[in-house]
């Protein structure tokens, strides 16, 4: 890896769309980190083999817990480039629901009441963030929004270039409100607090890959619902939020942030036309 090598650290590395932002920063020679709690993905989770891809070796797949600073933080030295690759699509006390200690009724009152959590901006050096309730429930606040602020937070003291977020177009109408929220509170505050770092706020709909074949079908839907959409002339986006957006394939999304992040000229909030418009001119580079 040649020492001019770009750095970036991707928390949540190991996941669907975070893996393939790995990937995509590899292929361009970049030295790239991983941060997550379980280290190297579960391959056939993400990608179409379980067998570990031939560029993962160039990824080093860092265990850390994103609530406890101090198992990161040195990891974020000399970084040029910090992407949040997180988040939560529903919350629920899983394990309470199965084991019958809690009723798939309470469950869905906890994901449509309001919650609160410390302010991440007022935490100490060293300090850690901990779930309000229990362990087994990670809510909209703490994934979604309080993750990502703590992440910038530690990147823009370490004086970063780039911080990436992976937000998203907008909600859709089965999900409590507070997913969509909490994503644009993150959004907020990052630009607000880090005015120093360049702060890019990707936006995709839903993402979709044959190595997930159930996101397919729904990919499918989410096509036929953002061409509804753009036909009624947009009346329907705040009702249908991504559910109405243009669904992209998880690859094209990953070489957006990459290219996002390396073009001077982007920042603020990046909607679904414009990944589309870098993720092209990311694939034109690497192929000169």
């Amino acid at each position: 890896m040649s020492s001019a090598a770009k750095k970036l650290i991707v928390a949540g590395g190991n996941g669907f769309l975070g893996s393939r932002i790995c990937q995509a920063a590899v292929h361009r020679g970049w030295d790239v980190t991983s941060i997550s709690r379980s280290g190297q993905p579960n391959w056939s989770s993400v990608s179409a083999s379980p067998s570990a891809p031939s560029w993962s070796t160039a990824v080093s797949w860092e265990r850390a817990d994103i609530f406890r600073p101090a198992e990161w933080i040195a990891l974020l030295n000399g970084a040029d480039y910090v992407v949040h690759s997180m988040g939560i699509l529903l919350e629920a006390d899983y394990k309470g629901v199965i084991s019958g200690r809690e009723s798939p009724l309470a469950g869905l009152q906890k994901a449509f009441s309001p919650r609160h959590t410390p302010n991440p901006l007022e935490r100490r050096p060293g300090d850690e963030i901990r779930p309000p309730t229990n362990a087994n429930q990670l809510t909209y606040e703490m994934m979604n929004r309080d993750s990502a602020i703590l992440l910038a937070k530690e990147a823009a003291n370490k004086g970063v270039k780039g911080f990436g977020f992976v937000s998203a177009a907008g909600g859709a109408p089965v999900l409590p409100s507070r997913y969509i929220s909490t994503k644009r509170e993150a959004e907020d505050v990052i630009a607000r607090e880090f005015p120093e770092m360049k702060s890019v706020f990707f936006r995709p709909g839903f993402m979709f890959d044959s190595s997930r074949p159930v996101t397919m079908p729904l990919a499918a839907m989410t096509m036929a619902g953002s061409i509804f959409n753009g036909a009624t002339g947009g009346v329907l986006s705040s009702f249908l939020g991504s559910a109405g957006t243009k669904p992209l394939k998880a690859d094209l999304v990953a070489e957006a942030v990459v290219e996002g992040l390396d073009d001077t000229a982007v920042k603020g909030a990046v909607e679904v036309p414009e990944m589309e418009t870098l993720a092209n001119k990311g694939w034109r580079r690497t192929m000169l």
